[in-house]
């Protein structure tokens, strides 16, 4: 792929993230509206959260598996926004003192010091629940089996099953040496659960049989392992301004990362391996699958 290619490729992916990332800010500025009593604090936290900043690469994901199947964008939207409060209230606790305790998220201060501890908690509680009540509410499909598979998917991939299990298996980590079958296995539940759910919603929404799904599931696959990869990277030697957050966190921590055990070189080169599958999955596709393709290349080449 040529120079020119790869940079109108480059400016079409970022031009579709802005546009997303707007029109998810503006879905949750419209659902979290303070509404006039002892709640307001409650919303103005998730709101803190939820609106501004980040990658919003999980509902960038569905938006573009949506596109291969001609998806109402409107419906793929919602199924989205509410991956990304899945993704927003586990970060809302991951960064409680109790768990890593951080002071910056997103380049603004994390909830529990903006809003205290209690109603950290609590924010993180209702996006959880939000995001099931925008998956069951009829405008997500009009097909209660498709909502309701919606639903039993997700709660797969954001609990022990899936997030919140790899998480469980990360505090445990904690000062072990871990072998990369091992460190493998841990980031596929914790990060690559809810990416996989990303674009396997898309799939679900169409009704795609089973046997159809093995490509894109790959796909998601891949693509969960490199950004972990990347993620890893950014906090072994990226920089703390362009990250928005706390680098350095795993070696402080004792962390075993795809880093620490294949050293900085071979992390980005398996990286890259693992973005060259991801795209290989995607052989039967032509021009509609060029945002899957972008997003792929934008995994490894970040500083997010």
């Amino acid at each position: 792929m040529g120079v020119e290619v790869l940079d109108r490729s480059r400016a079409d992916f970022e031009a579709e993230s802005n546009r997303l990332s707007a029109e998810i800010d503006s879905f949750f500025k419209r659902l979290l509206e303070p509404p006039g009593d002892a709640r307001d604090r409650l919303y103005e936290a998730m709101r803190h959260a939820s609106v501004g900043g980040g990658k919003r690469l999980r509902p960038l994901l569905t938006s573009a598996a949506a596109q291969l199947f001609a998806i109402d964008p409107d419906r793929a939207l919602r199924v989205g926004a509410a991956i990304e409060a899945i993704h927003v209230y586990s970060l809302i606790h991951d960064d409680l003192p109790c768990m890593d305790n951080d002071d910056l998220r997103r380049g603004k201060p994390t909830v529990h010091k903006a809003f205290g501890d209690a109603v950290a908690v609590l924010a993180g509680d209702s996006l959880h629940a939000l995001a099931f009540e925008i998956l069951a509410h009829p405008a997500t499909h009009d097909d209660p089996h498709v909502r309701s598979e919606l639903v039993f998917e997700l709660a797969r991939a954001a609990g022990p099953s899936g997030m919140a299990g790899g998480q469980m298996m990360d505090l445990v980590a904690e000062g072990q040496e871990l072998d990369l079958p091992a460190i493998t296995r841990l980031q596929q539940l914790k990060t690559g659960a809810l990416i996989e759910y990303a674009v396997e919603a898309a799939c679900i929404m169409v009704r795609l049989a089973e046997h159809a799904r093995t490509p894109y599931r790959g796909y998601a696959r891949n693509i969960g392992l490199a950004f972990q990869i990347a993620d890893d990277l950014i906090d072994h030697s990226g920089d703390e301004a362009a990250a928005g957050k706390r680098t350095g966190k795993d070696a402080h921590a004792g962390k075993a990362t795809f880093v620490s055990v294949l050293g900085e070189d071979r992390a980005r080169q398996q990286a890259q391996v693992l973005v060259e599958q991801a795209v290989e999955h995607l052989g039967d596709h032509g021009q509609e699958a060029d945002l899957l393709r972008a997003i792929a290349r934008f995994a490894i080449e970040r500083d997010h």
